[in-house]
């Protein structure tokens, strides 16, 4: 029976994937072999010496402590893409409110006071004052082009926009969706010189934070509008809203408001409602739930954000599973203790990504004292035989 802590509400799509013959799921439980969660910090919580994963039903995972579980040899999941469709809706709505001056222009009439025939004279003499212009022609800058961007890009193009996209590593899987009209910058000051809308889809690492600041800002195009639906952080707000009152920044729309910036008359601050859909949070329970079943019925893994991505059929009596430091000769190590122990190796499979290594090997033969063997080579973090 393996144990499943919950330490957040996850969606019963996704929990349904875990058949209840063989999982405990409670938000209370002891000694679990994995957690779901999804914006729960677990950076100050104390890791049970039993967990075997963490799956994170959303795409960012700054909540989770991934170093240390890579030190303990426990992959984090998460569920890339399947909210993208939610983001991707979110930050097309935002650029029409944006465009149209729609969030001042709906404060602006439910403001208006008199009979029906006084707010009509007003609302004549008030709409020049929320004019706004439309979106072909116009140009988005895409940062970030992994599920969420590469839908975003296709739908502002499919709106008869311009697209500019950097990503300094897209994937092939991105590449391939990305529509052929979008243009790649080589820098990130290349797309801002260009565009007309920017919103960002990245994680928030030291190489993004205050990615917007006050000396790039100098560098993009008057009337630009701002987006932000990846992370608070990756745009100095300070900057902005100094931009904003000069004129420079047309409009600033993000998912994180603070007291800084929620007040302000050309910032539209949303409640963190970039995958706050009933499809995103299914789609993502699931995504994640499954990818957690199979790595502790199967071992294998599939977007991880800290192990390699390996999936292979299953052959032989048992399968062993085996993370270690990625040094040499571990896996020369774990093959001449299984031959010493009269145990076949039916097939096998070893990736490595950063500083640590993953193995499947799956084998015939008597398993005794295997697992204690193997989890006493050095540089050996985590073993289960399956």
């Amino acid at each position: 029976m393996n144990k499943i802590l919950t330490l957040n509400n996850i969606s019963v799509a996704g929990l349904d994937r875990l058949p209840r013959d063989n999982y405990e799921v409670a938000s209370e439980i002891q000694h679990p072999d994995a957690i779901l969660l999804r914006s729960y910090k677990m950076h100050d919580m104390e890791i049970p010496e039993t967990l075997k994963a963490v799956g994170r039903a959303g795409a960012g995972v700054n909540n989770i402590p991934v170093e240390k579980m890579t030190e303990h040899g426990i992959p984090v999941f998460n569920a890339p893409g399947a909210n993208a469709n939610a983001v991707k809706e979110l930050v097309i709505s935002s650029m029409l409110m944006a465009s149209r001056n729609i969030a001042q222009a709906w404060n602006y009439a439910k403001n208006l006071e008199g009979d029906d025939a006084s707010i009509a004279k007003n609302v004549e003499a008030g709409k020049k004052k929320y004019v706004g212009f439309e979106l072909p022609g116009r140009t988005l800058g895409v940062i970030g082009l992994g599920a969420i961007g590469v839908q975003i890009a296709n739908a502002a193009i499919s709106l008869g926009m311009k697209v500019i996209g950097y990503d300094p590593s897209v994937t092939i899987q991105s590449a391939w969706n990305l529509s052929s009209e979008a243009v790649r910058a080589h820098s990130v000051d290349e797309l801002l010189t260009e565009a007309d809308f920017i919103t960002f889809h990245v994680p928030l690492i030291d190489a993004t934070k205050n990615m917007i600041n006050e000396d790039r800002l100098k560098i993009m195009k008057d009337g630009v509008v701002i987006m932000n639906f990846a992370r608070g952080g990756i745009v100095d707000d300070a900057a902005v809203l100094e931009a904003l009152d000069s004129g420079k920044v047309y409009a600033y729309i993000n998912d994180f408001p603070t007291n800084e910036n929620k007040d302000h008359p050309r910032v539209v601050c949303l409640p963190h409602l970039g995958a706050s859909t009933a499809e995103a949070e299914d789609n993502c329970a699931i995504m994640v739930a499954d990818q957690v079943k199979d790595y502790l019925e199967n071992g294998n893994i599939t977007n991880s954000v800290n192990f390699p991505e390996m999936k292979m059929p299953r052959a032989g009596s048992a399968r062993i599973a085996v993370a270690n430091s990625n040094v040499p000769n571990m896996v020369g190590q774990i093959t001449s203790l299984l031959a010493d122990a009269g145990i076949n190796i039916v097939d096998m499979m070893n990736k490595s990504r950063d500083e640590i290594a993953y193995n499947l090997l799956d084998v015939d033969g008597d398993m005794d004292d295997v697992e204690e063997k193997i989890r006493a080579i050095e540089g050996v973090l985590s073993v289960r035989i399956i």
